[in-house]
């Protein structure tokens, strides 16, 4: 009967086992993922500055334009294209960043959630770590 049972809290230890490596694999490939996600967030958090800083300047040759009246009409058609052209780069830009904080809420939802799955999982082992230490202790007193 106790070889029965050591030799069932073996599998369990070995199931578990198998779970915490898993759940350590899981964890780490989420960790990847969510260096990927912060460094597409930087990108892009460094584009929309930079095209904030674009439309800046484009926006202050549009006011020196004006200024030369012959040429104004053909060079405002010119950088108010620019403009449009810029401003849907910063509102993609945006939306890129937008959707890299998301992506990266998600995975750090995953990594607290894989967190919390490898402690239980390390918890259940020490339980059967420790059940097993009390079986071969039992079993020594034979």
């Amino acid at each position: 009967v106790l070889e029965k049972q050591l030799t069932e809290a073996k599998l369990i230890a070995e199931e578990a086992d198998k779970k915490y490596d898993e759940a350590a694999r899981k964890l780490a490939i989420t960790e990847v993922d969510l260096e990927r996600a912060e460094a597409r967030l930087e990108a892009a958090e460094a584009k929309v500055y930079e095209l904030e800083e674009q439309l800046s300047v484009v926006a202050n040759n549009i006011k020196t334009l004006q200024v030369q009246n012959d040429q104004a009409s053909q060079r405002e058609d010119s950088y108010e294209e620019t403009i449009r052209d810029l401003t849907q780069r910063l509102k993609d830009a945006e939306n890129r960043a937008t959707e890299a904080e998301r992506t990266v809420s998600k995975l750090q939802k995953e990594v607290d959630r894989l967190e919390d799955e490898l402690l239980a999982e390390k918890e259940r082992y020490k339980a059967i770590s420790d059940e097993l230490d009390q079986t071969f202790a039992e079993l020594a007193g034979y």
